[in-house]
């Protein structure tokens, strides 16, 4: 989550807590003023992360369908190259079963050839013996040569039977040529067919499956997207959360700001006696006249600024009791939780003269204030401890003059603002 923005993006819009001081009457107005002038910042910055959350919900809705479409895609692909491979398969077989018929083939040619070989020889044979006897003379002779006309009859039949057996040659000769001629080109064609239906299939099979692996590419930046969509809306949920947060306890500081015009006289004068009325304690640090009061009792051991470990954006109050932490102010306790940083540490939101502050307790051993809890000035709010990223027990106290943030560059030094020991 984008923590730094969402807690620039919270805390800038925040004024919390109340004035408990001798302020004027219309001071105090001007500060309701300015507490519902931030309010109304809130629930509009609200209003418009509810419109982000929608329209990121939108978007959502819109990734999944976009997904169920390719998924879709993916299974008609994927019946496709099953259909196609199917008959790839199936053309394979076909283009080796035509490939046997042409091996066939070649050995019955063989015979062909044979056949009409001999054929050759025998009519050139004849041929010859048609030229050495003069052709159709030598026929005559045979026929004229006969001895009885049963012998004539018989020769005659003989002659028909040798010029049927020539025709018949030829024309089993031609037969044979036109059949292997016939077999080879059809073969051959067949042949030349499925070489180029199976290529057509494996082409189209290549594509199916670069068509598939783009979809693959698509499904997974779409759920990338829909990952990011839902990170974006868990964001603004938690600044919305934060925000309403901080809207009721703007309410509460409203309600405060209210009641203090009413008795704005009594509390001028109870804050300007000399210790509030509870006389010095050796725990609890008596409660100062005007707006802020010290934190805690002990030994001021750390100042606000750069050090060996680097930029020191709080004060340390050192104690070796537990002694109890009290707010500095009245005002809202905007956080009460444990930070792996701050250990057990409370945030709380004044509004000093329409001015929004914020303190911070870090390092305690225990919280008494929870969030949202309405503290006064001088309330205890937890235990001086050693929790967090801590060296020794002690308080770390920080002022910030606006919100906290991440960057903390609104921190300022609490000496000569805020009561300190020793100071």
């Amino acid at each position: 989550m984008k923590k730094s923005v969402i807690t620039i993006a919270v805390a800038a819009t925040v004024g919390l807590g109340t004035i408990f001081g001798a302020a004027p009457s219309k001071i105090e107005a001007e500060s309701i003023s300015k507490l519902k002038g931030e309010q109304n910042k809130i629930q509009e910055k609200r209003s418009d992360l509810k419109s982000g959350i929608n329209q990121a919900n939108d978007k959502i809705s819109d990734i999944q369908n976009q997904q169920a479409d390719v998924k879709s895609e993916m299974k008609r692909i994927d019946f496709a190259i099953g259909d196609t491979t199917t008959k790839i398969n199936e053309k394979t077989a076909k283009i080796e079963e035509t490939k046997a018929e042409v091996a066939k083939l070649q050995e019955e040619t063989k015979v062909i050839k044979e056949r009409i070989e001999k054929r050759n020889m025998l009519l050139k044979d004849r041929a010859r013996s048609y030229q050495e006897t003069g052709g159709m003379v030598n026929y005559l002779d045979v026929l004229m040569g006969s001895t009885s006309f049963s012998d004539f009859i018989d020769r005659a039949n003989a002659v028909a039977t040798i010029m049927q057996a020539d025709q018949d040659i030829l024309k089993q000769h031609e037969a044979d040529k036109k059949e292997l001629e016939s077999k080879q080109s059809q073969v051959e064609k067949e042949l030349a067919s499925l070489e180029t239906m199976l290529a057509d299939l494996e082409k189209m099979n290549q594509q199916l499956s670069a068509q598939k692996a783009e979809k693959d590419k698509l499904l997974a930046t779409l759920k990338n997207q829909e990952a990011e969509e839902h990170e974006h809306i868990m964001d603004l949920t938690e600044q919305e959360q934060l925000l309403a947060a901080q809207e009721a306890a703007i309410q509460k500081a409203i309600k405060m700001e209210q009641e203090a015009q009413a008795r704005a006289a009594a509390e001028a004068a109870k804050n300007n006696q000399a210790s509030g009325g509870g006389g010095a304690s050796t725990v609890i640090p008596n409660n100062s006249s005007g707006y802020w009061t010290q934190p805690a009792v002990g030994r001021f051991s750390s100042g606000f600024g750069g050090r060996s470990g680097g930029n020191h954006y709080g004060v340390d109050i050192a104690n070796a009791t537990q002694v109890p932490i009290v707010a500095a102010a009245d005002g809202v306790v905007i956080k009460s939780y444990s930070s792996t940083s701050y250990g057990e540490c409370i945030f709380i939101s004044h509004s000093i003269n329409g001015q929004v502050y914020t303190t911070v307790y870090a390092h305690m051993s225990s919280r008494i204030a929870s969030n949202g809890a309405v503290v006064k000035k001088g309330q205890q709010i937890g235990v001086m401890g050693n929790t967090g990223a801590s060296e020794g027990q002690h308080l770390h106290f920080e002022l910030h003059k606006g919100p906290w943030t991440q960057d903390k560059r609104y921190a300022i030094d609490p000496v000569g603002i805020v009561p300190l020991p020793g100071r």
